[in-house]
């Protein structure tokens, strides 16, 4: 339904009068600045005219800790597909907080959106740009209730994938101390490796807390067991949880460039398992119509034969 670059997400919605008769729909979510949303779309009654209007919303931030806000300026453009420049576009600054999660504006009036001759709906398609930049962001911990919400979004991200299990008493006495990051022993292979290839990791993390710090190796240990699975065994929306993941983890101040590669690997070869997908289902089809045609062929060749006499006078066909 839309993809998103860099700050801007274009969603095409089809068969518009249709799906905008009957309830307000949602683009599918997308991720940009570190944060996932979608759009709402719906129309509404002002000032006497049936508008078109769409909503920005943040999703899944009952995660986030409390306290936690952040400005930022979106626009909404609904296409001109006769020209840009007669684009119908509207923008706001807005402060969007745990509670105060979405935003709405009126973009145009339905009439005119709808009139076929205004060039804003097309092939029964309406197009929207969605641009978003997160300006500010403010989500520090400031007591025990900020600290419970930061591991529970943690511990939401690592259960999405594969979390380790939890360590028990005798886990945690033997705890190994590896660049200020204290590591079950059957992590330390690993986390040795990340920081030799990539000593750039966490030079950035600056929170001190050892349970956070734990927390963030754990969720980087469960994108590295997601990731180097086969490509074929994760849906788009696993790979979108693993790009929210990597997101939250930049911001927090880890340098994750070489996982971040391997998520664009694993999408790349996802795209081209689901496109030979397609083309098997295509092939099937297409043998499935070869033999149909085949079969209706030779029937009316059979019924041409037993339709055409050898031998017939004027009298027979008088």
């Amino acid at each position: 339904m839309g993809n998103p670059v860099d700050n801007k997400f274009t969603w095409v919605i089809k068969n518009f009068c249709s799906v905008m008769s009957s309830k307000p729909i949602y683009s599918d979510p997308f991720l940009i600045g570190g944060y996932k949303w979608h759009i709402l779309a719906y129309p509404k009654k002002r000032d006497g005219h049936q508008c078109f209007c769409l909503d920005l919303e943040l999703v899944d931030c009952e995660f986030l800790p409390s306290g936690w806000r952040s400005v930022v300026k979106f626009s909404f453009t609904v296409v001109n597909y006769f020209s840009k420049k007669l684009s119908s576009q509207i923008g706001v600054k807005h402060l969007f907080t745990k509670k105060e999660r979405s935003k709405g504006l009126s973009v145009i009036h339905l009439s005119e959106l709808t009139d076929k001759k205004r060039g804003f709906l097309v092939d029964g398609e309406v197009e929207i740009v969605a641009q978003i930049d997160v300006r500010e962001t403010d989500h520090k911990l400031h007591g025990s209730k900020d600290y419970d919400m930061e591991m529970a979004y943690l511990n939401g991200m690592a259960t999405t994938f594969i979390i380790n299990k939890e360590p028990n008493d005798d886990d945690k006495a033997g705890l190994v101390n590896v660049k200020g990051f204290q590591v079950l022993p059957s992590q330390l292979g690993i986390v040795n490796r990340i920081f030799e290839k990539h000593p750039e990791t966490a030079l950035e993390c600056c929170t001190k807390n050892q349970e956070l710090r734990a927390s963030y190796i754990n969720v980087i240990f469960s994108l590295i067991k997601m990731l180097y699975k086969g490509a074929q065994e994760h849906s788009t929306h696993d790979l979108s949880d693993a790009e929210g993941a990597l997101a939250y983890m930049k911001n927090v101040g880890f340098k994750l460039d070489w996982l971040e590669k391997k998520l664009d690997e694993v999408k790349e070869i996802k795209k081209k398992c689901e496109r030979v997908t397609e083309m098997q289902q295509e092939l099937h089809d297409l043998m499935n119509k070869h033999t149909n045609v085949s079969i209706l062929l030779e029937k009316e060749k059979l019924e041409i034969k037993n339709a055409s006499a050898p031998d017939l006078s004027f009298s027979d066909v008088i």
